[in-house]
């Protein structure tokens, strides 16, 4: 029977057996990798960057050759009413018209490819250049224009940029750090500028041919935006299906560029726009309202493209309506807002009011009234200055007050009714002493009108009738003493 320092013997030898054959794994794993990694930098050395050819290969493909030629050969014969009766899916014209898309995207990819490669080789002549004109085509153009002249104001860029893009690539050329070009790298980056401006005019006969086949393949969305603006969103959203699938606020920015406004206003300048800036729509609405109406038409050409997909109205009177209604309502718009009509007054009510008078309101009104000082205060007197708190008229005038003659600026306030009334009420109290004649008797009296008085306290026994309540009731009585007989 084994032990238990056999049986854990055992156990390091197999895991020592497991380990030998992970290493072996790895080890393979390891010269795989290493031979991948040999074979892409083989290939990444083999792929020359001078040579455009090893970088620029569409024109060069048969695909691109079968599909510009039947494009060229369908222009040539113009626009053939096509066969109603067969599935658009089946028809070779939709075909082609599927295959000019996908070429347009390639087009654009290819464009690209170029842009970078002449931006790389004309760095070294003028790097300001790639950040003031951003779009390739019109990048290719300039460099083609000016080549290897270093004093700019001697090439004509007139009709390639905006003026004031102009002046400031001409301005920035005169203090560039670039050095002139090689003649053998010259000849190379305008042969690459001849390329992208021929898959530019290949792209824009693709688009052509598109736009002339647009009144079969999408009336709807051609009756909203136009055939030309409608073959441009196909062509860069890939397919009708692929622009049918596509969200509104994704068809607003499709064909948007990058703008160099180089330091001028952005006031007037549209962002966020693509080929719908290009609609008969879009132009014929005010600039404040621009931006609205861009993105009603995005909709409205979302929901024509998503019927035109599906087949659903080959008449294109749907895509009519659509824009009937994005009509109205930017007419709707531009309506000026209804006239505030005047609020008429309240009709008067004719029943009596529920104010309650008496002795409590008659108190309220004469403690709030306006007292004597203040009419004055509010009057002036004619052809007089009044005087003020601050002087010359300055501070808060004084009115007719001291205008009297006396001098003065106080004014006699008369007793009102009501403290008069309270002045008699608490007079005919005793608030003094009693009537006796101790030594502790006082004549301050303490009252609530004018506080502190002096007051006879003999007044109230004279006050006092005569008869029994004199006699026996008297504060001031004393006792009688008979004498008898």
């Amino acid at each position: 029977m084994a032990t238990l320092a056999d049986s854990f013997l055992a156990d390091l030898d197999e895991l020592s057996d497991n380990e030998d054959d992970i290493l072996d794994e790895d080890n393979v794993d390891a010269e795989n990798m290493e031979e991948d990694v040999d074979g892409d930098l083989a290939d990444i050395e083999s792929l020359n960057y001078d040579d455009l050819d090893s970088v620029s290969k569409l024109q060069k493909t048969q695909r691109y050759i079968d599909i510009m030629q039947k494009v060229e050969d369908a222009l040539e014969k113009g626009s053939e009413v096509s066969n109603q009766g067969i599935v658009l899916e089946d028809d070779p014209e939709y075909q082609l018209i599927v295959d000019c898309n996908a070429l347009s995207v390639d087009i654009e990819n290819e464009i690209v490819i170029i842009h970078n490669f002449i931006r790389d080789k004309y760095r070294l002549k003028f790097p300001e250049l790639e950040s003031l004109v951003h779009h390739p085509i019109d990048y290719a153009r300039v460099v083609k224009k000016i080549g290897n002249e270093m004093d700019l104001t001697l090439v004509d860029l007139e009709g390639l940029l905006p003026s004031a893009i102009i002046m400031v690539v001409s301005v920035t050329a005169s203090t560039t750090s670039g050095k002139p070009l090689p003649e053998e790298v010259l000849q190379k980056t305008v042969e690459a500028c001849d390329r992208a401006l021929a898959l530019d005019s290949a792209k824009k006969k693709v688009l052509d041919f598109v736009e002339s086949r647009m009144g079969y393949i999408a009336p709807n969305l051609s009756a909203i935006v136009g055939s030309a603006v409608a073959a441009k969103l196909m062509g860069t959203a890939g397919g009708l299906s692929a622009l049918a699938k596509m969200p509104a606020c994704n068809v607003q920015l499709l064909g948007a560029k990058k703008k160099n406004l180089a330091g001028f206003s952005t006031a007037t300048s549209q962002f966020r726009v693509g080929y719908l800036e290009q609609t008969e729509i879009f132009q014929s609405t005010p600039p404040s309202l621009r931006m609205r109406a861009c993105r009603l038409l995005a909709a409205k050409s979302t929901l024509s493209a998503r019927v035109d997909s599906i087949r659903g109205d080959s008449t294109g009177k749907t895509g009519r309506s659509l824009r009937e209604e994005v009509r109205k309502k930017i007419e709707k718009w531009q309506e000026p807002p209804p006239a505030k009509q005047p609020k008429p007054l309240p009709v008067p009510d004719s029943e009596p009011k529920k104010k309650r008078g008496g002795r409590r309101l008659r108190k309220m009104k004469e403690r709030y009234a306006v007292t004597d000082m203040r009419k004055l205060a509010n009057r002036m007197q004619f052809g007089v200055p009044e005087e003020s708190s601050l002087g010359d008229g300055l501070g808060e005038g004084y009115g007719m007050l001291g205008q009297a003659g006396s001098g003065k600026l106080r004014v006699s306030v008369g007793q009102s009714k009501l403290a008069a009334k309270v002045a008699k009420k608490f007079k005919e109290k005793n608030y003094g002493s009693s009537g006796a004649t101790s030594g502790l008797t006082s004549s301050l009296a303490f009252t609530p009108v004018q506080g502190i008085e002096l007051s006879n306290p003999q007044a109230h026994a004279n006050q006092l009738g005569s008869g029994t309540q004199s006699t026996y009731f008297s504060e001031i009585g004393t006792f009688s003493k008979i004498k008898r007989t």
